[in-house]
């Protein structure tokens, strides 16, 4: 009798998902806007207190409001309203997540469509700016526009190619400081229901060599 022995030889082909390049040239002003931000100097961290009026159809309340950032992609809003505190955390560390906390400290957790823009939407330091090179982002050039009588460059990210992370960005075409970031939020049952949200920036100050909101 005779045996053939028959060898098998398995090949294991790995693919990385491939995403749009980021334009040469808005990674240039995005990093002239991280400099004009920060000065060269990293930030790691940062703690934001203001006043906050929050308006949802009938309920309506105001009061003390601090921001906490912790890197780029953590973040919490905690608002001590008039109308009952509230408080909204971001993680998008690994796996986008978040959850908004009702006036009875209740948990409640965000539909996924609205955890893939940028955590840090409130201090464009640890905004999609500061991440221009990252492979996964494709930061794109979108050209010269008139904001508010003020011409600005107008650049768009988004992440790992997915078109619910795009952030718009508008600098200040002299100085390169960020004057707004826009974004569209989802219905919670519907992602296809955009929300326009305007985020406006105003009244840096120079304090070391740094733009400073206040």
């Amino acid at each position: 009798m005779t045996r053939f022995a028959v060898g098998l030889s398995l090949v294991l082909v790995l693919v990385t998902p491939l995403f749009a390049q980021s334009d040469p040239q808005a990674v240039t002003y995005a990093a002239q806007a991280m400099s004009a931000l920060t000065g060269g100097n990293p930030i790691m961290d940062a703690t934001l207190t203001g006043t906050a009026t929050r308006i949802v159809g009938s309920d309506q309340g105001n009061g003390p409001t601090t921001l906490y950032a912790k890197g780029q992609f953590e973040s919490r809003l905690v608002m001590n309203l008039s109308s009952g505190n509230r408080s909204e955390i971001r993680n998008s560390l690994n796996n986008p997540q978040g959850e908004w906390i009702d006036a009875d400290g209740n948990p409640n957790q965000y539909a996924l469509h609205n955890c893939f823009t940028d955590a840090v939407w409130f201090f464009p330091a640890l905004s999609s700016l500061a991440s221009a090179n990252d492979p996964h982002e494709a930061m794109s050039y979108v050209g010269l526009e008139t904001f508010n009588g003020a011409s600005v460059q107008h650049l768009r990210s988004v992440r790992s190619g997915e078109p619910l992370s795009t952030m718009d960005l508008y600098l200040d075409a002299v100085t390169f400081l960020p004057l707004e970031i826009d974004y569209s939020a989802h219905a919670d049952q519907d992602a296809n229901i955009d929300i326009p949200v305007q985020v406006v920036f105003s009244s840096y100050a120079n304090i070391n060599g740094a733009a400073v909101l206040t």
